[in-house]
């Protein structure tokens, strides 16, 4: 049985979440008591220096990891009270990810890469709907294009209309733009946002851009794997200056 949350609580929450990798000789913590809460309908980028725990954070907020310790609720439901069939479930039915890489399957039609996600569930997906899901991301008409017919902006937008097929509590994007072009990469930002700002999408990124952050409402920064600070309304400025001070100090704000 899971732990339900009321309607008013955080989208996701993180607390006293630790994650350590290796053995006892030589322990890494990716995160160190990490405690967080992620509003629902904003868009939260997540920021730090190389090694900080940021990508370990999207994973287990994400439900793609376990921490080692500590807990982590997600759309009302604490994650490890789950069995994995059932957090496999979950990340099927709520959660969306979107990767750099895109991770389309290069012999799917962008309708058929769109899809997938509710094949797999065992769902017959409605060609409709499927259709309105890639209206909504710009791309009605590269419906039947593969992903090799399609630039890398088209092919991101593809992975995040298939992310949002299933309607997902949350959206998790790992350097959602840092394959692309600065262009490019500016129209996923400005999809992104319109997402949250016209259809209340909670999204979660993380990036190393302190432009990206400027989409974001709010930025939370990390340092060895610990939170290191946040800012909200982030300007490209305030995010690069702090990352500045994050580095040159070892993680100490």
């Amino acid at each position: 049985m899971t732990a339900t949350l009321p309607q008013t609580a955080a989208a996701v929450a993180l607390r006293d979440v630790r994650k350590a990798y290796g053995t006892r000789s030589a322990v890494v913590n990716a995160l160190d008591g990490v405690t967080l809460e992620f509003g629902r309908g904003r868009f939260t980028a997540v920021m730090g220096p190389s090694g900080s725990g940021k990508s370990t954070l999207l994973h287990c907020a994400a439900g793609l990891d376990r921490p080692s310790s500590g807990e982590i609720e997600l759309a009302g439901t604490a994650l490890g009270k789950l069995s994995e069939t059932q957090l496999t479930k979950l990340r099927r039915d709520r959660i969306g990810f979107v990767f750099q890489s895109f991770n389309l399957l290069p012999s799917l039609t962008a309708e058929l890469n769109v899809a997938l996600p509710l094949r797999l569930a065992g769902k017959r997906p409605q060609r409709r709907e499927i259709r309105a899901v890639l209206e909504s991301v710009g791309l009605a008409d590269r419906a039947r294009h593969r992903p090799a017919e399609l630039s890398g902006g088209q092919q991101q937008r593809v992975a995040i209309a298939r992310a949002l097929v299933t309607r997902p509590a949350v959206l998790f994007a790992d350097e959602p733009t840092g394959a692309l072009d600065s262009t490019t990469g500016r129209e996923v930002l400005v999809l992104l946002r319109r997402m949250v700002d016209s259809g209340g999408q909670t999204i979660i990124m993380v990036t190393h851009d302190p432009y990206v952050t400027s989409y974001a409402d709010r930025v939370v920064f990390l340092a060895d794997g610990r939170v290191a600070g946040e800012l909200d309304d982030p300007t490209p400025r305030a995010v690069a200056e702090r990352m500045a001070h994050l580095e040159s100090s070892g993680g100490v704000w």
